[in-house]
């Protein structure tokens, strides 16, 4: 994408200002992010088995450069700092690498290997990044991994630096908390693909990288696009105060269900002295609701769990690292830290239920609501991933959900119509369109995004008003603090001129279909029943899963896909039958596999009226990973 709009003197005059209102003198975290610095990946860029760029680091090289004004400066500073790559020395026996996806992998070296933090998304950029810790520390066997939270930045490059056989042999075991495994399937497969197509947006990762396109993502610089893997924990970790030994080093955990992830742990390690926070406490707010989507997060419990934190760990602690940014080193400041962290989520959700309770709306009240001096004045807490705005929507959607009181938004009409019936009453869209120039030319950019967005959804060839939101976008992407606000807006800019990006980076992949339990599995099938057509079709089939021991049995009717265990072996009833393993189960209904074939070959077992398997095949809706999001569908 090439934009073709400078910055507006409103924008720039804004970012400008930024540059007197923050505490730029402050240079701490520059030190903190080059502190134990040992070497970088040269050049830093992973590529596939094809030759295909997976990650790129150098691509933002640009950031050494001075803030241009179509960057907001803060977001500037925050990218350059996130941007920095290579092998960083934590402390004795702890490591990271940094830079080279999303997510920070870190590396403990025990008492014969070394054991893995979160190896990142991709099994190429992980493997990428044990490399050049080998480089540096030697040619030590991985002897354990350790999964933070059951989000993929944090496991999916696990095969990276390990392998199935490993770990099946008790060579390298995999520690997870409670729950690992069943959420980062869910997120991944049930709301999957409009995840994916909504995280092109927030991580920008079809931007062109640039003072006009993408800097980052504020939590990291965007997602690597190589091969995402999983590897099923070995030890499953479930209460605060566990200590588990792995290959010599002592790790004592602490339960955080509900906070960043809905299962996650922070852990500390005793003997180094050393607290890792997961994604509990990073160098920014983080989301409570992320703009690709997920389950409402609750910053009340995360408040408390920091709180805890401090209490257990933080006086016994030297320094504090984290699944993302740069480590804090001292007792007496990461203490701070995490204090400061703690009172941003918690008054975050204490006075916005306060307002609440007053009448206020979740969008007045991210307009109105301002944090505390001593909290705002810290650079790690501002809102480059997160942000105040959209995260105290999110608190209002966790307690009041989307519906405001006011009758009137009720029954709104949906989109299109609505638009229509906007712009008619605007007075056609040349009005709009003329009325928007001029608030643009006013630099009242989130008003005229508003109103040119009517336009297209009630005319989506209106190649002016296309034009006219494209530029609007740019704008307001130049000037957000906000990493994923900035991807949203010049992602949806280049959309309007250019087409749609699709979905660049693919979260359902093999491994993560293949940790689907059968449950999960109908689950997964049930989403994509199309009602309507299905509401007179009656059909039961049983489905007996030899390697489970168990039949499970699928009714659909009224248009749901019921489904359930039977005890024992099929009770009757059934139209059809199938006898199988788990594997083929997730072959047939997952991955593809032609049944007729399996069942040709022996593979698959068939009794009964084999026919409607192919009947409730016709009902299943094929999801779309490319649908439209600033044009109607």
């Amino acid at each position: 994408m090439t934009t073709t709009a400078d910055a507006t003197s409103e924008i720039e005059s804004a970012n400008a200002a930024l540059q007197n209102q923050l505490p730029f003198s402050d240079e701490s975290d520059l030190a903190d992010a080059d502190r134990g610095f040992i070497a970088a990946l040269t050049p830093g860029v992973v590529t596939a088995g094809d030759g295909t760029v997976v990650w790129d680091n150098d691509s933002y090289a640009f950031l050494e450069e001075p803030c241009p004004p179509t960057a907001n400066p803060s977001l500037w500073r925050q990218s350059g700092l996130v941007a920095k790559q290579g092998l960083f020395e934590v402390s004795e026996r702890v490591y990271q690498v940094r830079g080279l996806d999303l997510s920070n992998m870190t590396l403990i070296e025990g008492e014969t290997g070394v054991i893995v933090i979160d190896p990142l998304i991709s099994a190429e950029t992980a493997a990428a990044g044990l490399a050049l810790y080998r480089a540096h520390r030697g040619d030590r066997p991985v002897t354990a991994v350790i999964y933070t939270h059951s989000h993929i930045d944090h496991f999916g490059g696990v095969k990276g630096v390990t392998t199935e056989e490993d770990v099946a042999a008790g060579r390298c075991p995999i520690l997870a908390p409670v729950g690992f495994v069943e959420h980062a399937v869910e997120e991944n497969v049930y709301a999957g693909t409009a995840m994916a197509r909504r995280a092109a947006y927030m991580y920008g990762a079809a931007l062109p990288r640039g003072p006009r396109g993408g800097l980052g993502a504020g939590l990291g610089q965007t997602t690597s696009t190589g091969t995402p893997t999983l590897i099923t924990p070995t030890v499953h970790v479930s209460t605060t105060g566990q200590v588990e030994t792995v290959d010599g080093v002592r790790i004592e955990f602490q339960m955080t269900p509900g906070t960043e992830a809905p299962s996650e742990m922070n852990f500390y390690f005793p003997d180094l002295r050393a607290l890792c926070m997961a994604e509990n406490a990073t160098h920014t707010l983080h989301n409570l609701l992320t703009l690709r989507g997920a389950l409402v997060r609750d910053p009340h419990v995360w408040s408390k769990y920091l709180t805890e934190s401090i209490n257990r760990y933080a006086s016994k602690s030297d320094v504090l690292f984290a699944s993302h940014h740069w480590p804090t080193w001292g007792t007496e400041r990461l203490t701070e830290f995490l204090s400061l962290q703690r009172d941003l989520y918690g008054y975050l959700h204490d006075q916005t239920l306060r307002r609440i309770n007053q009448g206020r709306t979740g969008i007045e009240i991210a307009e109105e609501i301002e944090l505390p001096p001593a909290v705002a004045q810290a650079w790690h807490t501002h809102g480059y991933y997160g942000s105040v705005s959209h995260n105290v929507k999110a608190i209002y959607q966790r307690y009041m959900g989307w519906f405001d009181g006011n009758p009137a938004h009720l029954w709104e009409h949906p989109p299109v119509e609505s638009a229509k019936r906007h712009v008619e009453f605007m007075g056609g869209s040349a009005e709009v369109l003329r009325k928007a120039r001029e608030s643009f030319a006013q630099g009242d950019f989130r008003w005229v995004a508003q109103a040119v967005n009517y336009v297209i959804f009630a005319e989506p060839d209106n190649a002016e008003a296309r034009a006219l939101q494209a530029y609007t976008f740019e704008q307001l992407g130049y000037g957000a603090e906000n990493g994923t606000w900035r991807n949203f807006y010049l992602t949806g800019a280049h959309e309007l001129r250019h087409g749609s990006v699709g979905t660049p980076t693919a979260t359902a992949a093999p491994d993560i279909a293949a940790a689907l339990t059968v449950e999960q599995v109908f689950d997964a099938v049930s989403l994509r029943i199309d009602g309507p057509r299905a509401w007179s079709a009656r059909i039961v089939i049983d489905w007996r899963v030899t390697d489970e021991n168990v039949v499970h049995r699928t009714q659909l009717r009224n248009g749901l896909l019921v489904h359930y265990d039977l005890d024992g072996e099929s009770s009757g009833g059934a139209d059809a039958t199938f006898t199988l393993t788990r594997p083929t189960l997730l072959g047939v209904l997952v991955g593809g596999a032609d049944i007729g074939k399996a069942i040709a070959d022996g593979t698959v077992v068939a009794e009964g009226d084999v026919a409607k398997l192919a009947e409730l095949a016709g009902y299943l809706d094929a999801p779309d990973p490319d649908f439209a999001i600033v044009t109607p569908d």
